[in-house]
C-alpha cells in the first residue's frame, strides 16, 4: 500500500492505521524527515516529488503496490501564493500518481478530495454528492479536476479510482501556519496556564469538522472494502457552530480563552450530508465536542 503525503496531518494518520491493521506500507513525501518529528524507517518512508514521474516510477518499480491513498498536495494558502508550484504538484502529481496505478496494475486509488469542490453555498443548504461542483479557488479547482481524471481513467482503464471529500480537519498535530485553531482546540485543553485561540469566523458561523483519526478511518475504510458502489463520497464531517466551539473550549478548561473574528465560510459547505458515505460503509463517529472532553479528561488524568 502506498501513501503519498505520508508525512502531512492527514498522511501520519493514515499510515499509522493501515500498519496497525497489518497492511505493509510505503509513504513517499517531499518533506525531509528531518523537518519533521516522525521517526518512520526508511523504509517506510521515502522522499520522492510526485510531480517528477522518474522518481515516482521508481517507487512502483522497486516494490509491488496493491492500492494508493493519495493526499499529497499544495494546500489553499500556499496554492494561492504560488499557482504555479500548484498546478505542478496538485494537477501534474496526481496525473502521476494515476498513470502509474494504471501502468503498475493498482487495483484502487483513494484520492483525499475537499468539500471546497462545491464553492460558497448558502447558510442553510444540506450539500450532497449530487449537488453541483463550482470551486471558487486554485485548490478546489484542483481537486475537483483530479476527481474527473481518475474517473475517466477508471472507465477507461477499468482500474478503481474513489474521492473523499473532506472538511476541516482538526485534533493535536496539525501544525498548521495559517489555521492553528484546528488543533489549538486539542492541544490546549491540557495547559494550566492562559493561553488564547484565535478562530477568524463570526460567531453564527458553522464550519465543518472531521478528527484526524475519523477522516484516517474513512479512507482506509474505501481502500479495504470489497466493492463501492459510487465515486465519490463526502466525508462524515459535522457542522459546528462558531460560537458553540468556544464556549466548549473555554468551558473545558479556564485558562484558554477563544477570540473569534467576523469572517463569513466561504469557498465551503456549511453543512454536509454524508449519509451515502456512512450508510454504505456502516460509518459513525463520535462528535467533535465528545473527542475534545475525552482529550482533556486525558491530559487531565
Amino acid at each position: 500500500m502506498l501513501v503519498t503525503g505520508a508525512r502531512g496531518f492527514i498522511g501520519r494518520a493514515v499510515l499509522k492505521l493501515l500498519q496497525r491493521e497489518g497492511y505493509d506500507v510505503i509513504g513517499v513525501d517531499q518533506v525531509p524527515a528531518s523537518l519533521t518529528k516522525e521517526h518512520s524507517s526508511s523504509e517506510q518512508q521515502l522522499l520522492v516529488d510526485i510531480a517528477e514521474a522518474t522518481q515516482l516510477r521508481g517507487v512502483f518499480q522497486s516494490r509491488a503496490i496493491a492500492g494508493i491513498v493519495h493526499l499529497a498536495a499544495i494546500l489553499p494558502t500556499a496554492a494561492q501564493r504560488d499557482p504555479p508550484l500548484a498546478t505542478r504538484v496538485n494537477i501534474q502529481g496526481s496525473l502521476n500518481v494515476v498513470e502509474m496505478a494504471r501502468e503498475f496494475g493498482v487495483r484502487r486509488v483513494v484520492f483525499g478530495s475537499s468539500l471546497s469542490v462545491y464553492g460558497s453555498c448558502p447558510a442553510d443548504r444540506v450539500v450532497s454528492e449530487s449537488d453541483r461542483a463550482a470551486p471558487e479557488d486554485l485548490y478546489g479547482a484542483a481537486k475537483l479536476y483530479v476527481e474527473h481524471m481518475g474517473k475517466a481513467y477508471g472507465e477507461l482503464f477499468g482500474m478503481e479510482f474513489v474521492s473523499l471529500r473532506m472538511g476541516r480537519v482538526v485534533g493535536p498535530g496539525a501544525r498548521s501556519a495559517t489555521s492553528a485553531w484546528r488543533s489549538e482546540i486539542f492541544e490546549l485543553l491540557r495547559v494550566n496556564s492562559p493561553a488564547e485561540i484565535v478562530l477568524p469566523y463570526a460567531q453564527w458561523e458553522r464550519v465543518l469538522l472531521v478528527h484526524v483519526e475519523d477522516v484516517a478511518n474513512a479512507l482506509v475504510c474505501l481502500v479495504r472494502a470489497p466493492r463501492l458502489a459510487h465515486w465519490v463520497y463526502n466525508a462524515c464531517c459535522e457542522g459546528v457552530r462558531v460560537g458553540e466551539l468556544k464556549e466548549h473550549v473555554e468551558r473545558l478548561n479556564g485558562n484558554v480563552h477563544v477570540r473569534l473574528g467576523g469572517a463569513e465560510v466561504v469557498g465551503n459547505p456549511r453543512v454536509v450530508d454524508w449519509s451515502r458515505f456512512g450508510g454504505e460503509l456502516s460509518f459513525t463517529t463520535v462528535s467533535i465536542f465528545e473527542q475534545m472532553a475525552g482529550g482533556a479528561s486525558r491530559g487531565a488524568g
